[in-house]
């Protein structure tokens, strides 16, 4: 069969054209950016051969496979672009290659040509697919994974929790922020929370009123928000756009809001004397 024959072919010249695949796609950065050159002669080598099963089976399911591994692993070395850009400079090796080899036999060049396009397009089209919606996942995970570490929420002591916010609060931030805190607030019981927002540069009409939607779910669950680190353009842009604050407990920096909530849950603290050194606190009930 002509379609055995394509694959003994490629197979049986593996490495010339792997070698010319690889100094296309090295010449050019085209694939494998920032790569070793270990690194670079494995993944061509595990590319070529995937396509060559590909073509030999007729089945697309390996060329995904591989394409979602090399999504998950490559991190930021290969892009969509770059990877599509690669595969494209494989299939024209490929076919350099063909027409090299049956030159002499136009007929039968052009017998293996009609098995050869159509699959070799298929495998590109599915690679391409795959390896873009791998990266986007990753992608996704590590954006969720990021945001979830500006919004960290930290159990102090019993009943008290920190939840400091840091950088840009857009809408979709906000509700992320609200949450986490109420899954927290649910997790450790906690009675107090304080909010410190001495690292958010601004906030809108619209971040305000999500805030005030957080501090008043966070009530019903039993547990008091006291806000603290508001810079003076953010009270002046909350008090332009008229937001009512009225219900939230404001506090000038996060030691004071700290020692508010140790107030509110009965928590007094005490300085421990030692030897050399300057008292201690100590917090107690």
């Amino acid at each position: 069969m002509l379609k055995d024959e394509l694959v003994a072919h490629l197979r049986q010249d593996r490495e010339k054209l792997l070698r010319e695949w690889l100094h296309t796609i090295t010449a050019d950065g085209s694939l494998w950016m920032g790569a070793t050159i270990a690194e670079q002669e494995s993944q061509s080598a595990r590319v070529y051969d995937a396509c060559v099963d590909c073509l030999d089976t007729l089945s697309y399911k390996g060329a995904e496979d591989f394409a979602e591994q090399m999504g998950r692993s490559v991190q930021g070395t290969v892009t969509s672009e770059s990877m599509l850009g690669g595969m494209l400079a494989l299939r024209d090796i490929y076919l350099r290659g063909l027409l090299t080899h049956y030159r002499e036999e136009p007929d039968r060049l052009d017998g293996i040509l009609k098995i050869f396009e159509p699959s070799i397009n298929n495998i590109l089209v599915t690679v391409a697919l795959a390896f873009s919606a791998e990266r986007a996942r990753v992608i996704s995970q590590q954006q969720a994974a990021i945001e979830n570490l500006l919004t960290p929420v930290l159990r102090l002591r019993g009943g008290l929790l920190l939840l400091p916010l840091i950088g840009v609060i857009d809408s979709d931030r906000a509700r992320q922020v609200m949450e986490g805190l109420l899954d927290a607030i649910r997790e450790f019981r906690a009675q107090a929370v304080v909010m410190d927002i001495t690292g958010v540069a601004a906030v809108d009409s619209k971040v305000a009123n999500h805030l005030i939607q957080t501090v008043d779910a966070a009530r019903l669950l039993g547990a008091t928000v006291i806000v603290t680190g508001m810079s003076p353009s953010i009270a002046q842009t909350i008090v332009t756009v008229g937001v009512d604050l009225s219900q939230i407990r404001t506090v000038g920096d996060l030691q004071g809001g700290l020692d508010l909530a140790d107030r509110l849950l009965g928590y007094r603290v005490i300085f421990e004397e030692r030897r050399g050194t300057q008292g201690a606190p100590t917090t107690v009930t």
